[in-house]
């Protein structure tokens, strides 16, 4: 006598339903992009997009590293008010061609706003972008640095 394992639905027809499956996920995308999608990508609309950031803190300074791939350094501005660093800026949409397109990147405009816990010197603010990475260093004020306290004897 042979053992042969259950199979509830057989190969053929799960394959099937699989196809049947991805089909109607391309159809629903492709309908979504077509009428609603649009509306929710241009700027001004409900969606925003934020870029991905990372804070870093030593005892001189703060480290701020956004990833803003696409850019130029031109269509990002940064704003320092009340120990709040601002980053914003656009992210234009690239000529489409008339057929086959198909986009997956955000667009439009963005904000980030970072509160930093501690003062910093904002005449010693620097930024750099390379790579589609911008690096904003904000050097602590001094009074926000640690201090060494000496421990005298009495």
């Amino acid at each position: 006598m042979n053992i042969q394992r259950y199979q509830r639905y057989p190969h053929s027809e799960l394959s099937r339903a699989f196809d049947r499956l991805a089909t109607l996920r391309e159809e629903m995308d492709g309908l979504f992009d077509n009428s609603v999608g649009s509306f929710f990508r241009t700027p001004g609309s409900f969606s925003t997009w934020s870029p991905a950031i990372d804070v870093y803190q030593d005892k001189d300074q703060f480290t701020v590293i956004a990833e803003v791939p696409g850019l130029k350094k031109e269509d990002l501005n940064l704003s320092l008010h009340d120990g709040v660093l601002t980053i914003s800026g656009e992210r234009k949409r690239e000529e489409k061609p008339e057929q086959g397109f198909r986009s997956e990147r955000f667009v439009g405009r963005f904000q980030r706003s970072i509160t930093l816990p501690a003062s910093v010197d904002p005449n010693k603010v620097k930024a750099s972008y390379k790579d589609g990475l911008l690096k904003v260093v904000l050097p602590k004020s001094e009074e926000a640095k640690p201090k060494q306290i000496e421990v005298s004897v009495s």
